[in-house]
């Protein structure tokens, strides 16, 4: 399959978010300028590219640990990929009224991160080995749909 066949995609972080501190400095720099007083303009600078770095860096690894793929083939979640052929069965959701734990959500979280990341929710999946992990991203309704799909298509034998 070609690139272009992603099924769904969430990129972790957006590079847009490092404009919004200098965006914050320079409104700061136009007030000063307005009402007449000091300008300070080394501090407004520094501070800028300081929460400009900052941010640069927090993108960088929202786009490394917490971005997620699906393609017909595979499924990126972090630093971690999963054939779909390795993937038996996607999960029903869990149940609110129950008061007891699906067995799922004690598994291990896809990707390098010690659990599923904050703002994101689990999606659980039966592997063709019998295991359990979580599959997470934040339109968790989106992905579940998707990879439903992917995942019948794959054991169905379509689009190989």
């Amino acid at each position: 399959m070609t690139a272009a066949a992603v099924l769904f995609s969430e990129p972790g972080a957006r590079w847009r978010a490092v404009a919004y501190g200098p965006i914050l400095c320079l409104a700061v720099l136009v007030l000063e300028l307005v009402t007449g007083g000091d300008v300070h303009w080394f501090a407004l600078l520094f501070c800028a590219a300081l929460i400009a770095g900052f941010v640069a860096l927090q993108v960088v690894a929202g786009k490394r640990h917490v971005s997620v793929e699906l393609t017909p083939e595979t499924l990126r979640s972090g630093a971690e990929s999963l054939p779909l052929s390795s993937i038996a069965e996607v999960l029903p959701e869990r149940d609110e009224d129950s008061w007891d734990d699906e067995e799922w959500e004690s598994a291990r979280a896809l990707g390098e991160l010690t659990g599923v990341p904050r703002r994101r929710t689990g999606i659980g999946l039966r592997l063709a080995d019998g295991g359990l992990v979580q599959a997470w991203a934040r339109d968790h309704k989106a992905l579940r749909t998707a990879l439903t799909d992917a995942v019948q298509r794959s054991s169905d034998g379509v689009d190989r």
